[in-house]
């Protein structure tokens, strides 16, 4: 069955960097909508970036010029490298996959608060 195992949290000063890593299973990430949402305490999901199955990939206008998403096919692991972190980064930081999204949903995804198909634990940023 699908896996998402996210890793790579943890707490760094304002303007400092952290990369979380997802390791995944069972995912052909051409068929899939890979994405990174956040939530802060209090706080409504939030989509930071999406990589679409073809490639495309989508920022919030919170995170951009800041966050760069990746994937490795051949490790199987969709990574956020996290630069220039703010307080307001502060959340838990959730891997997620949507098979068979269009990239209009792809991109939609950003900046909104879709229910994706499957999604990982979770990992903790805090931004101090």
């Amino acid at each position: 069955h699908v896996q998402l195992v996210e890793s790579g949290g943890g707490s760094v000063q304002a303007g400092g960097s952290l990369r979380l890593s997802c390791a995944t299973s069972r995912i052909t990430y051409s068929s899939y909508c890979m994405g990174w949402f956040r939530q802060a305490p209090g706080k409504e999901r939030e989509g930071v970036a999406t990589i679409f199955g073809g490639g495309v990939i989508y920022y919030s206008d919170s995170v951009k010029g800041r966050f760069t998403v990746s994937r490795d096919n051949a490790k199987n692991t969709v990574s956020l490298q996290m630069d220039s972190l703010k307080p307001e980064d502060t959340a838990m930081y959730y891997c997620a996959a949507e098979r068979w999204a269009s990239v209009v949903w792809c991109g939609r995804a950003v900046g909104g608060a879709p229910s994706w198909e499957y999604r990982g634990q979770g990992t903790q940023v805090t931004v101090s």
